[in-house]
């Protein structure tokens, strides 16, 4: 549409003022009034673009608040919040997370469990930790098919919301991990393997329960536990 209206008017690079009175008020009119190089002819077939500096503004800031987003996950102690001294998230526990959520929202239940989390490493399926499971039985299509035996099925008319909040239990997974990771004294970033071995000391826990039923042991928990350091390939920065 732009390179239309370019084209309507007889614009000439050495005579801005032969723009119609009635059209130096548009975007067109106040990108040349900027300079000629905000503005490229459609006759020789360059494209036209005008990007308000202002646009530029707001596409930084969005871009910021993503990656601030991105870069963290929920946390049961306030004090860890705003401090930048923790370790940060791998980026495949976070997508890890990210689609638990979505699980938790297929599933239509309101909240994200540890179960929702256990299927989250699996959908991901890129991880040591999910890697590991697979190589042990446990796989997406039985864990689904478990938390449905355990939890049941939810309402069919009933819509979780876009981001279900964490479950007691699956808040104080998350915390285990990133406790893990402090005490280890290693350097690096809080991986899958440790989300996975939180879920697994949540005792209580559905995602617990269901680890248990397909087999998954204390022995296959120390085991997994060797690579809990490992996993940093991949980041957001």
């Amino acid at each position: 549409m732009a390179a239309r209206s370019l084209s309507a008017f007889p614009i000439s690079p050495s005579n801005p003022q032969s723009i119609p009175k009635g059209a130096r008020d548009s975007p067109v009119s106040l990108a040349w009034n900027r300079g000629p190089s905000c503005l490229a002819s459609s006759f020789n077939g360059s494209k036209l673009s005008v990007v308000p500096p202002r646009s530029r503004r707001l596409v930084r800031r969005f871009n910021s608040a993503v990656a601030t987003v991105l870069l963290s996950l929920p946390t049961g102690k306030p004090d860890r919040a705003s401090t930048d001294k923790l370790p940060k998230w791998s980026a495949r526990a976070i997508k890890s997370f990210a689609m638990a959520e979505l699980e938790a929202r297929k599933l239509k239940y309101p909240n994200t469990g540890t179960e929702a989390l256990l299927m989250g490493i699996l959908v991901e399926g890129t991880s040591l930790a999910a890697k590991f499971l697979r190589a042990n039985g446990i796989t997406l299509f039985k864990v689904r098919e478990e938390t449905v035996n355990l939890l049941g099925k939810s309402d069919l008319y009933f819509f979780s919301p876009e981001h279900p909040p964490l479950t007691e239990q699956a808040q104080r997974a998350l915390d285990w991990a990133v406790d893990a990771k402090l005490k280890s004294g290693e350097s690096g970033e809080i991986t899958t393997t440790h989300l996975l071995l939180g879920i697994w000391f949540e005792k209580e826990s559905a995602g617990h329960m269901i680890l248990s039923s397909l087999g998954f042991t204390d022995e296959k928990a120390d085991e997994v536990a060797k690579s809990m350091d490992k996993d940093v390939i991949l980041s957001y920065e």
